[in-house]
């Protein structure tokens, strides 16, 4: 981010794109955990500070059809993402920085429609355990934060792909996958048939994480005009992060994980951000969302000199 944004928090305390209950209320933890002040203490400045709450939904007829089509929470999951959508273009087209604070990671799904439309090329890092590349057809589950990237890219049940207000616009190359380690079948045969760069845990062992990092750099800083950080908490491993619903043994170590931030502040690319997947409710002694102040911190500017 430039050093002259101003910053526009926004936080979306909604779970009902997953499977276990808790991650609405990591929005609440994480800033309890001191994440404005850890902003402030760098001299920058928050615009605004907007939450997303959920109200009445209203919704027979995709109520109907969420009968038949395996998505489970179809009607809450668009009303939230329609609401996200408006409030992260308006963000952007302030010129502010879009700073997301899940919640569930279905609500990529707002945040990036909200973001398309003001970019040509939008290039999206993605650090997730997972690809959230499912569609209701491969899902083993229907939860929709585990399709919510495959929607962003116009694939799946129209009633996602094509919700009123929300146009995904994203273009699989430029797509950088960081930190996968549990991949559906239908997902690893999707980025394979789409050629989405992915560098699975395999490859962050091997290469290690600051040649990946600067791999997905290079590959995405001149062919995109803004670039959206999508970080899952899921990425960390368990030991470091044990406040997330859904996690996969063999994560990212606590300096890896600050090493992608902390590069990508270096980059100077990064437009948007999202931090999703804390659940206070499976976390000790408020680990996950101290861990995610400090990465949202690094990502900001914060140095450890």
């Amino acid at each position: 981010m430039s050093i002259q944004q101003k910053i526009a928090a926004i936080t979306v305390p909604f779970d009902l794109g997953a499977g276990r209950r808790g991650a609405s209320q990591g929005p609440k933890s994480i800033m309890q955990a001191g994440l404005i002040r850890s902003i402030q203490q760098m001299d920058l400045t928050i615009d605004s500070i907007t939450d997303i709450s959920l109200g009445e939904v209203t919704a027979t007829a995709i109520d109907a059809e969420q009968d038949i089509t395996n998505l489970n929470y179809l009607a809450e999951v668009i009303e939230i993402n329609t609401r996200l959508s408006e409030q992260v273009s308006q963000a952007a087209q302030r010129g502010d920085f879009p700073l997301i604070i899940g919640g569930d990671h279905s609500i990529a799904i707002g945040t990036l429609a909200g973001l398309s439309s003001h970019y040509t090329n939008l290039g999206v890092i993605w650090i997730d355990a997972h690809s959230d590349l499912n569609t209701a057809d491969t899902s083993p589950s229907g939860n929709i934060h585990g399709m919510s990237l495959a929607v962003s890219l116009g694939i799946g049940h129209p009633l996602l792909t094509n919700m009123k207000g929300l146009q995904p616009k994203l273009k699989p190359e430029n797509i950088v996958l960081i930190g996968c380690r549990s991949l559906d079948e239908g997902e690893k045969k999707l980025i394979r048939s789409l050629g989405i760069k992915c560098f699975t845990m395999y490859d962050i062992d091997r290469k290690g994480m600051a040649h990946v990092m600067q791999e997905a750099i290079d590959y995405l800083k001149d062919r995109t005009d803004g670039l959206h950080v999508s970080y899952d908490v899921d990425s960390l491993d368990p030991n470091e992060a044990p406040g997330t619903g859904t996690a996969v043994n063999g994560g990212l170590h606590f300096r890896e994980a600050h090493l992608a931030v902390e590069m990508l502040h270096e980059a100077g690319i990064v437009t948007s951000a999202e931090f999703v997947e804390v659940n206070p409710l499976l976390d000790v002694n408020n680990k996950t969302s101290q861990l995610a102040v400090g990465l949202i911190s690094s990502l900001l500017g914060k140095q450890i000199l």
